[in-house]
C-alpha cells in the first residue's frame, strides 16, 4: 500500500498524534531508551560507563579479573604485604543497608587477588599490595561495576527530592567520592537518600582483633 503523502498526516489532528508517537518511538530505538529521570532508577544501566544494575542489591561481578582490569589494577597471584590497610564502606538507599559483597576483586578460578579486595559481606574493604600506592575508593567501586560519582550511585541518580552525600568518618566530604583514598581505619558511608532525612550515618567501625 503506498504511503500516505506528508500533509494528510500533518493536517489531521489523529495524523499528527500518530506522527509524534512516530517521532518517539524513533527517538527511543536512536538512544536505546529514556534516560533516568532525577531521583529515579537509570532504566538502562548497563549502557557506557555503567556497570551493576540500576537498583540494589549489587553482586560480585561474574569476571573478577575483567572487573580488577577495568579498574586500571593488577592480579596478583598472592596477597602483597608492603601496604596492608583496612578501610570499611557502608551503604545506605533510603536507610537500608547494601550488602557489600564478598569476592570483589578476587577471581577463585584463576587463582589470582587484587590489591584491593573483599572477603566477607562485612564491609572492609582489604589493601594487600606488593607496593605502596594510593588506592581509592573509585577503583573499588569500579572492581564491584558500580558506577560512583558525586550524584549517583549505580543506577540511582540525584534528584527528585533524593541525593548521594558521602561521609568519612562521619564528616560529610564535597566533590567525587571516587576521588577518596583508602586509608587504615577509615569509615566511608555513601548515602543515598532524600533530602529531609536526618538519620545518623556510620562514624566508625569496631574493627576485629587484628584488622
Amino acid at each position: 500500500m503506498p504511503r500516505p503523502p506528508r500533509n494528510l498526516l500533518a493536517a489531521a489532528p489523529l495524523g499528527r498524534a500518530v506522527a509524534a508517537l512516530l517521532a518517539v518511538a524513533a527517538t527511543a530505538l536512536l538512544t536505546g531508551g529514556a534516560s533516568a529521570a532525577p531521583g529515579r532508577p537509570d532504566p538502562h544501566p548497563h549502557g557506557a560507563g555503567a556497570g551493576q544494575g540500576a537498583l540494589p542489591p549489587w553482586p560480585a561481578p561474574a569476571d573478577a579479573s575483567a572487573a580488577v582490569a577495568s579498574a586500571g589494577l593488577e592480579m596478583l597471584s598472592s596477597e602483597g604485604m608492603v601496604q596492608h590497610t583496612h578501610t570499611h564502606l557502608d551503604v545506605l538507599v533510603d536507610g537500608k543497608p547494601v550488602t557489600v559483597p564478598a569476592s570483589i576483586g578476587i577471581d577463585e578460578p584463576r587463582g589470582r587477588i587484587s590489591p584491593v579486595h573483599t572477603h566477607d559481606t562485612s564491609g572492609v574493604i582489604h589493601v594487600e599490595s606488593p607496593r605502596r600506592a594510593d588506592f581509592t575508593l573509585g577503583q573499588f567501586m569500579a572492581e564491584w561495576q558500580v558506577p560512583l560519582a558525586a550524584d549517583r550511585i549505580g543506577g540511582l541518580h540525584s534528584g527528585g527530592g533524593r541525593h548521594l552525600t558521602t561521609y568519612l568518618n562521619g564528616r560529610k566530604v564535597a566533590g567525587n567520592p571516587s576521588a577518596i583514598v583508602l586509608r587504615a581505619h577509615d569509615e566511608i558511608a555513601l548515602v543515598f537518600t532524600r533530602d529531609a532525612d536526618t538519620r545518623p550515618v556510620p562514624k566508625s567501625y569496631d574493627w576485629p582483633q587484628g584488622l
